[in-house]
């Protein structure tokens, strides 16, 4: 962990105030403050690490289990068992705090949310093009040697 106390450890740490949902002996779950819709949380590691290969694994399965707990809370709540969640792992995937989080948002038919193919929107459509599957064969193998 660097020097400088990323915003979510000042949350965790009680500086900085935020509404919390749940919370377990490593983990934080609070609502963004700039949700996509209501019930959007944020579950985060109280390790200050900005990509989840860095988390311990005890702090990787515990951070897991928050984002189950919330789901149970979410699910009670919004009355829905379908969620998106999702993890900018890193500055070029588009994380904006450099400290794991990761986001949950309560899904229903009509909330108006798209599929991540939504983030590439000049992608062909699923099913349009044809498999390639002999370039999938060798990055497969090619990522087998690591």
């Amino acid at each position: 962990m660097s020097g400088i106390k990323t915003l979510f450890t000042r949350i965790i740490e009680g500086s900085v105030p935020c509404s919390e949902v749940a919370s377990g002996p490593s983990w934080l779950a609070f609502l963004d403050i700039n949700p996509r819709r209501d019930g959007h949380t944020l579950v985060v590691p109280h390790e200050q690490v900005s990509h989840i290969s860095h988390l311990s694994p005890l702090q990787l399965s515990e951070l897991w289990q928050g984002v189950v707990e919330v789901q149970r809370k979410l699910s009670i709540h919004f009355e829905t068992t379908d969620f998106s969640i999702g993890i900018h792992d890193g500055v070029l995937a588009g994380q904006e705090i450099p400290h794991v989080h990761i986001h949950v948002i309560p899904r229903d038919i009509d909330d108006g949310g798209l599929t991540l193919l939504a983030c590439w929107p000049d992608s062909p459509p699923i099913g349009s093009i044809d498999p390639d599957f002999p370039k999938l064969s060798l990055l497969a193998d090619q990522l087998k040697k690591y």
